[in-house]
């Protein structure tokens, strides 16, 4: 199981949204075809077909919990978490 596999399920089972690097989640949205535009501490991330724009701030190296949740979302509504995606 790869690193971003791992982390991937770490990410939809929801119970450790506090110890997610920031820069974990900002490469997985990449891995998954999300564009990052960055917009002073903002870093907002958009894809085709994706209404939603995720917008993720740093909180020290961690992502804020409530941003995780949010991609978490994203992730289970689209069904991006496939293995073809990380």
């Amino acid at each position: 199981m790869s690193k971003y596999t791992k982390l991937l399920t770490q990410i939809l089972i929801g119970q450790s949204d506090s110890n997610i690097s920031f820069s974990d989640l900002c490469h997985i949205l990449d891995k998954m075809g999300f564009i990052m535009r960055v917009r002073g501490s903002h870093h907002i991330f958009r894809k085709e077909g994706v209404a939603e724009k995720i917008n993720l701030q740093k909180d020290g190296g961690k992502a804020k919990p409530y941003q995780v949740a949010q991609v978490r979302n994203v992730i289970l509504k689209y069904k991006l978490g496939g293995s073809e995606n990380v």
